[in-house]
């Protein structure tokens, strides 16, 4: 057939979704997850049941386990008969979580829904005793499982599920970088009550930035001589950092392809003044988005601008600053500087240091002018750095 009706003999291809790698993940097998406050181990009811069954049946028994499908148990025969079970599956997979500094179970998570070709898995069944509760430990415990999840067994999508009426584990999951999805209206029927389900997921490009924030929270330097923390869980899985009336946002492994573009287009000019390739673009991204902080400005034709953000102790070093050559004229390098400022201050860092090369003196002039000042000079094999430092009011 020829003429105009021709075109109508092939329809348009549907929005049937991107392809994917269809490998499936491994499962999560009996093995143990250590870390520097807690370790989770496979449960084992005799070498656990007896500690945990005390801390979890106290005063606070009913408010312990309030949203879990189980318990609380009238004696430890109760307990025993439902955990030694449990502790036999392979899914949920049961682990218990060890108090490093004690040696004693005070808590226990599971591992659930297992779908390795879907490469979808749920984290659940999470009991905290009073000795877990707002701890560092807790936080650890659920930063090990789902590094495990993602790093490990190459999981894609990582579940939260929770009685929507439970206000703090939805507070938690949001904390640890969960999205919220949505309520499924009487998803269940849990000891005689209907239960609307609150889903959460983190997705496997989400995470590397989510574990660069809990990696920070974590650290040593994050917490005073008495133990309490300096900047919150929350402040560090920021999503967005509003600056000048403008957001950025988080970026996530979906924007790296776009993200190298950018840093290739705004570093080119620079080769000519070096004589060598622009730092930010002998990085591996890859490693750059597991490491450090990764905010990107959206513009009408794709990203405009990134931030390449490290806390570290004492400071904040902006490691790139960098513009889109097409958006100059915008006022996009003093949005970015503004915004490393910014996000220096609410991580409660109190200097904000740069570093750019010796040749590039417009640069170095530019950083002056808005408060920065040289404190050293760093030969390196084959070039000089110009480290620059300002201190934040």
């Amino acid at each position: 057939m020829t003429g105009p009706q021709s075109e109508l003999s092939a329809p348009p291809a549907l929005p049937i979704g991107p392809l994917v790698d269809t490998a499936p993940a491994q499962r999560p097998v009996r093995t143990v997850l250590a870390g520097r406050f807690v370790d989770l181990v496979p449960f084992d009811l005799d070498a656990h049941g007896p500690a945990l069954y005390a801390a979890s049946h106290g005063p606070e028994s009913e408010a312990i386990f309030a949203y879990l499908p189980n318990g609380p148990y009238a004696d430890y025969a109760a307990f025993a008969a439902y955990y030694g079970p449990a502790a036999e599956r392979d899914d949920p997979l049961l682990f218990a979580i060890i108090d490093k500094a004690t040696g004693v179970a005070v808590g226990h998570a599971t591992y659930l829904r297992i779908d390795p070709a879907n490469r979808c898995i749920e984290v659940g069944h999470i009991l905290y005793t009073p000795a877990l509760m707002r701890t560092p430990g807790g936080t650890e415990a659920m930063y090990l499982m789902a590094r495990h999840v993602f790093e490990t067994l190459g999981y894609r999508r990582y579940e939260w599920k929770c009685n929507a009426l439970n206000a703090p584990s939805r507070r938690a999951a949001e904390r640890y970088g969960f999205r919220f999805e949505g309520i499924f209206r009487h998803h269940m029927i849990i000891k005689g009550r209907n239960r609307d389900t609150a889903w959460f997921s983190i997705l496997e490009e989400e995470w590397p930035q989510i574990a660069v924030a809990m990696e920070t929270w974590l650290a040593p330097e994050n917490f005073d001589a008495a133990g309490r923390q300096l900047v919150s869980l929350s402040v560090l899985n920021a999503r967005t950092l509003e600056v000048e009336g403008r957001a950025l946002r988080r970026a996530d492994l979906a924007d790296l392809p776009a993200v190298e573009t950018l840093q290739r287009a705004a570093y080119a000019r620079n080769r000519i003044l070096l004589g060598v390739e622009p730092v930010p673009l002998l990085w591996d991204y890859a490693r750059v988005f597991r490491e450090r902080e990764v905010w990107v400005l959206d513009g009408a034709d794709g990203i405009a601008a990134v931030a390449i953000l490290q806390p570290r102790g004492d400071d904040l070093l902006a490691d790139s600053l960098a513009a889109c050559p097409r958006a100059q004229g915008f006022g996009h390098g003093n949005l970015l500087l503004a915004a490393a400022e910014a996000r220096a201050r609410a991580l409660g860092r109190h200097t904000v240091r740069l570093y750019t090369g010796e040749p590039l003196e417009a640069n170095i002039n530019w950083y002056r002018r808005k408060g920065y000042a040289i404190e050293r000079v760093e030969q390196l094999p084959d070039r000089r750095l110009v480290h620059m430092a300002k201190p934040l009011g």
